[in-house]
C-alpha cells in the first residue's frame, strides 16, 4: 500500500518504520521538510520512504494516518478536505483535555467522502514497535465501517504484529477511547509503566 503518515514524531515515526519494514511505501507529510531528524528518519528507511509537505503527501497516499497534535487536527482536516475524498483516513490522535478525544466528527463534517477509522489511540507508541509480551500478541481495538477499507486497516494493524479487534462502526468510538483512558490510568495513574497492552480472551 501507499501510506501517508502526517507527522514524524513518536507515533508517526514508529508506525511508518514498521510499515516500511512490512513492505509498504510510506511518505511522511510534515511542515518542515528540511528538519534534520525527519531527513535522518527517511534516509534510514531506504527507498520505500520519502518526505514532503502535508498537502503533497496527502495526494500521494491511499491511506492517510493523521499522527499530528490534537490541536492541529481540525485545521489540517479542513485545509485538505477535498484531497481526502475517497481516501482511508486513520485518526490515532488524542485531543487531551477535550470532551471528545477523537476527530471523527470533524472528518464527517469537513471530509464526508473520506473513510474514517479510529485506531492506534489505545496505547503508548512504544507498544506499536514491540507489540508482543513474551509469546502473547497484544490486541488493538479500533472502529470504522466494514468492507474493503476495513480489510486494509486490519492488514496495517496486523503488519505491526497486533491482533485487530473491531468494536463496530464509528458510533462506538467512545468505547475505543475508553480503552485508551484505561491504558493511561494503569500506565501512569497506577504506575504500571508504558509497556502495557490488553488481550481479549474467549472460550
Amino acid at each position: 500500500m501507499n501510506i501517508t503518515v502526517l507527522g514524524a514524531r513518536s507515533i508517526g515515526a514508529t508506525l511508518g518504520k514498521s510499515w516500511v519494514r512490512a513492505g509498504h511505501r510510506v511518505v511522511f507529510g510534515v511542515r518542515n521538510v528540511d528538519n534534520p531528524e525527519v531527513q535522518a528518519l527517511v534516509k534510514s528507511l531506504g527507498d520505500r520512504a520519502s518526505v514532503t509537505t502535508v498537502s503533497e503527501a496527502i495526494a500521494l497516499g491511499d491511506v492517510e494516518l493523521f499522527a499530528i497534535p490534537g490541536s492541529a487536527m481540525d485545521e489540517t482536516i479542513a485545509a485538505n478536505a477535498r484531497a481526502l475524498e475517497g481516501k482511508i483516513v486513520i485518526d490515532p490522535t488524542n485531543k487531551m483535555g477535550a470532551p471528545v478525544s477523537n476527530s471523527l466528527a470533524t472528518f464527517a463534517a469537513k471530509a464526508p467522502g473520506a473513510k474514517a477509522f479510529r485506531a492506534f489511540a489505545n496505547y503508548g507508541f512504544e507498544n506499536f514497535g514491540n507489540p508482543r509480551f513474551g509469546d502473547v500478541q497484544a490486541d488493538l481495538f479500533y472502529t470504522g465501517a466494514d468492507g474493503d477499507a476495513q480489510a486494509k486497516v486490519e492488514q496495517l494493524i496486523s503488519d505491526l504484529g497486533l491482533r485487530p479487534i473491531r468494536l463496530g462502526d464509528n458510533s462506538q468510538a467512545a468505547v475505543a477511547d475508553s480503552v485508551g483512558r484505561l491504558w493511561f490510568t494503569l500506565a501512569h495513574g497506577q504506575g504500571m509503566g508504558r509497556g502495557l497492552a490488553f488481550k481479549v480472551l474467549t472460550r
